[in-house]
């Protein structure tokens, strides 16, 4: 008799169940009759009777069954060392410490009829020739798996990595001289780069950013003393300014699994981010694993189509971050930048950039929430779609306003204490059109006008004065060199770290808490003096 599965030897069943004889059920599915026998008076079955023997639970071996179909169908089916290096961690949260068997990957997969090995096949970037159709529209249907239709949108989230060079300004038209051909202008001469990691939700909701410097270890001089636009912030320094595989994982434990934690635990999460190196580690897949996160890479050579920071934010962020730099370097007469007033920058610009509605825009045009699949396909940033000519809009335009057909006297007008010089301006032009304004009216009002115009630019100066003076002042005050103290266990360095820096280095002393000068006043109270 050939080799049977236990789907037939459960069909066998069923049909001894509904009256059929035993002789010919088991003949119809090819099933030993001392099997079917032996079955039908409670024996159990090979794999139940073994289970005991397994290093992982049946249950176990389920889920992580489960986990790897999904990576197999949003395009990342884990290797054989992947699989036991997880198994390995499952086995040590039990105590288990033995290493698994040289064969346990094939019996593991035996017992798990519906995953099997097969040899995979990567996509080259010279066949992919950027962004196409026939990239994302398949691309698309990871989108359709019920475990990814059930995350909620704000448990959907994109993450990115970016840099700015700090002195770097905007390329723009400037006004001077009409009689030379071409304006120099000064620039900033620092040229460090710095990059962050930002991370947002379909929902417009950001999360605390990563700035990581290039460095050794982040130094506490590198801040400004008001510290509190930053409250939330994590910074960190590596030897090139970039992600690593230890940073990565660190942003998850430390940024995104805290901030992200759903209301019920046995809710999804979905990180949408690109295939950099240090996210595709077995540490950082591994605790996605652990905390329900399914991961979601992006194709090659598709960001600037399918990624919401890089069609949103990013761009509108360096925009601002340049136009920071410049009103900066008219104040510091073009010195470098410095690490200080990057960070001053970079806050404003955040503050500008990350919008709701500009972060929503970012995954509506994607295509990632609400998903679409016409959205990027219709995107002009394909390929095929870029050499398409512009549909030409007709713009309606509104009649003038004509204030001479509708007043006819001053009575019409409904006036109002203006409390700007513009609004000051729009009467006197509604007044000088009425038909009873006599001259010494109009030549009061226009000395009026005057005087605001001229105490706005008094004032405006002023303001800018004050500005240049105290930026001048906190890039004077001297500061000594002395590097911020981080956990042996993490390279992150929060706002109370540097806070409490910039306290040593100036010299401030610590207030200790209450209770530890309460104790010690009880035990001088408690003390003997003795006088000789």
């Amino acid at each position: 008799m050939g080799q049977y599965t236990e789907e037939d030897l459960s069909q066998a069943l069923i049909a001894v169940t509904n009256g059929q004889s035993m002789r010919k059920a088991a003949i119809q599915w090819g099933v030993p009759r001392t099997t079917l026998y032996n079955r039908l008076h409670g024996h159990e079955s090979r794999k139940e009777a073994y289970s005991g023997l397994q290093r992982l639970s049946p249950a176990q071996e389920e889920r992580l069954t489960k986990w790897i179909l999904i990576q197999n169908d949003i395009g990342l089916p884990p290797t054989h060392a992947q699989i036991r290096q997880f198994t390995q961690r499952i086995l040590a949260i039990k105590g288990d410490h033995q290493p698994l068997g040289k064969r346990w990957i094939q019996a593991f997969l035996k017992r798990n009829p519906s995953i099997r090995t097969q040899k995979s096949y990567s996509r080259e970037s010279a066949r992919i020739n950027g962004a196409t159709t026939e990239v994302i529209r398949p691309w698309f249907n990871h989108f359709f798996n019920p475990e990814i239709q059930a995350i909620k949108p704000e448990h959907r989230y994109n993450m990115d990595e970016a840099g700015i060079m700090e002195g770097l300004g905007v390329n723009g038209l400037v006004v001077g001289s009409a009689e030379k051909h071409s304006i120099q202008r000064k620039t900033p001469g620092s040229r460090a780069w710095t990059s962050f990691l930002e991370c947002i939700s379909a929902t417009g909701v950001p999360l605390p950013p990563l700035v990581m410097f290039k460095g050794k270890s982040v130094q506490q001089q590198w801040f400004p003393e008001d510290l509190r636009p930053f409250q939330g912030w994590e910074f960190t320094a590596t030897d090139n300014g970039w992600t690593t595989d230890k940073t990565a994982v660190e942003w998850l434990e430390k940024i995104f699994i805290p901030l992200t934690q759903p209301s019920r635990p046995e809710e999804k999460r979905l990180l949408v981010l690109d295939g950099h190196g240090s996210h595709e580690t077995t540490d950082f897949m591994y605790l996605c694993f652990q905390r329900n996160i399914h991961l979601l890479y992006l194709p090659p050579h598709t960001s600037h189509v399918l990624q919401p920071l890089d069609l949103s934010v990013f761009s509108s962020l360096k925009h601002s971050y340049r136009k920071e730099i410049g009103f900066l370097s008219n104040l510091m007469d073009s010195s470098p930048i410095g690490k200080q007033n990057f960070l001053i920058c970079y806050q404003k610009a955040r503050r500008d950039a990350l919008t709701i509605s500009n972060i929503k825009s970012g995954w509506k045009a994607s295509g990632l929430w609400p998903v679409s699949s016409a959205k990027p396909l219709m995107s002009r940033l394909l390929l095929e779609n870029s050499n398409q000519a512009k549909e030409k809009v007709s713009e309606i335009q509104s009649t003038p306003y004509s204030v001479g057909q509708l007043l006819v006297d001053s009575s019409q007008v409904q006036w109002s204490t203006p409390r700007k010089s513009r609004e000051l301006r729009d009467q006197i032009q509604i007044f000088t059109k009425l038909d009873t304004d006599p001259s010494t009216n109009k030549l009061l009002f226009r000395k009026i006008t005057k005087a605001f115009d001229e105490k706005d630019s008094l004032l405006a100066a002023t303001e800018r004065r004050v500005d240049q003076l105290e930026r001048q002042l906190e890039a004077a005050r001297p500061k000594k060199r002395k590097s911020v103290r981080t956990s042996p266990n993490s390279k992150f360095v929060s706002i109370e770290a540097i806070h409490k820096a910039q306290n040593e280095a100036n010299g401030v002393e610590i207030e200790e808490d209450e209770g530890e000068e309460s104790t010690a006043s009880e035990s001088e109270k408690s003390c003997i003096e003795v006088e000789f």
